[in-house]
C-alpha cells in the first residue's frame, strides 16, 4: 500500500519492574502462571466500577502531553475523567473532544511497568468511534523501549481504524528496518461493509514465539512470521505492554473537518490474555 503510515515518538516513560497488579484476575507474571493451560484467561480487565472513576491505577497510567505524538496529531492527553473514565455499565470509556478553544482532548493508556505480557492471544471487545480525522487504535510496545528506543523495541498494532475507512480496522507490526510507512500490515474489510463504528467487535492477536497473527471476531486475516522481516531483526519475542487511545487528526488519518462530530467515543468492555501455548 502506498498510504503514509505514521512514525510513533513515544513517551519514554521509565518502566520498573513488571509487577502482579492488584485487582487482576488471576494474577500473572509476564509470562504467564506456570499452571495455565490453552485457552485459559491468565489476565482481565473487565472495567468494572462506578460510573466516572479511574480505570484500575494499579494496572493503567494515563500518558499526557501533545506535541503531535510524532504523527501531528492535534490532540492533548489528559488524565482528567472528562476523558477517560468508567461508565457504571462494564466499559471503560476514552472520549475524544473539541473544547471551547478548539483544541482537542482526548486520552491515551498505558500498562507501561505494571504488566508486560509474553505472548497469549491478546485481544478487546471494542466500539471504535467514528468520522474524518478520528484514530482509535489498540496497540502494544516493547517493554525494552527507555532502554532501546523505537522501532527498536518492537510494536504490534492489534487495531487500527482511521474515520474514512469506516469498514476497514488495520494490523502492523514495525520494528527496526520494517517502521513507519515500511511497517508490515494487513487490513480486514467488515463482511457486510458496514461501520466498524457501529457496535461492539472483538480485536485480536494470537502470539507466540515467531509469530502474530491477527483477528477480528474469530476471523483471521494475516500472520506475520520471522520470514517476513527478511534480514531485519524479529524483535516480537519478549514482554510487551499494552495501550489504548483516541487520537485527532495526524498524517495517516487526516484531520477533522465540518463532517466530524464531537465528542468520539470509544469504548472498551474488556481486554484479555488468554494462554495459547
Amino acid at each position: 500500500m502506498t498510504r503514509n503510515r505514521k512514525r510513533r515518538t513515544v513517551a519514554l516513560v521509565l518502566a520498573g519492574t513488571a509487577a502482579v497488579a492488584l485487582g487482576v484476575t488471576p494474577a500473572v507474571t509476564a509470562s504467564g502462571p506456570a499452571n495455565a493451560a490453552n485457552g485459559d484467561v491468565i489476565w482481565s480487565q473487565d472495567f468494572d466500577g462506578t460510573a466516572g472513576s479511574a480505570p484500575d491505577r494499579s494496572v493503567w497510567t494515563n500518558e499526557t502531553g501533545g506535541g503531535g505524538w510524532g504523527n501531528d496529531e492535534l490532540e492533548n492527553y489528559t488524565d482528567s475523567r472528562d476523558n477517560s473514565a468508567l461508565d457504571g455499565q462494564g466499559n471503560l470509556v476514552i472520549t475524544a473532544k473539541r473544547e471551547a478553544d478548539g483544541s482537542y482532548t482526548s486520552a491515551r493508556l498505558t500498562t507501561q511497568g505494571k504488566y508486560t505480557p509474553r505472548y497469549g492471544r491478546i485481544e478487546a471487545r471494542i466500539q471504535i468511534p467514528r468520522g474524518q480525522g478520528i484514530w482509535p487504535a489498540f496497540w502494544m510496545l516493547g517493554s525494552d523501549l527507555p532502554q532501546v528506543g523505537w522501532p527498536n523495541s518492537g510494536e504490534i498494532d492489534v487495531m487500527e481504524n482511521v474515520g474514512y475507512e469506516p469498514a476497514t480496522v488495520h494490523g502492523t507490526v514495525h520494528g527496526p528496518g520494517y517502521s513507519g510507512g515500511q511497517g508490515i500490515t494487513s487490513s480486514y474489510q467488515h463482511p457486510q461493509g458496514w461501520s466498524f463504528a457501529d457496535t461492539f467487535h472483538t480485536f485480536a492477536v494470537d502470539w507466540k514465539p515467531g509469530s502474530i497473527t491477527w483477528s477480528v471476531d474469530g476471523i483471521d486475516y494475516k500472520t506475520v512470521t520471522t520470514a517476513d522481516t527478511g534480514s531485519n531483526p524479529w524483535v516480537f519475542d519478549k514482554p510487551f505492554f499494552i495501550v489504548l487511545n483516541l487520537a485527532v487528526g495526524g498524517n495517516w488519518p487526516g484531520y477533522p473537518d465540518g463532517s466530524t462530530q464531537f465528542p468520539q467515543q470509544m469504548k472498551v468492555d474488556y481486554v484479555r490474555v488468554i494462554d495459547n501455548s
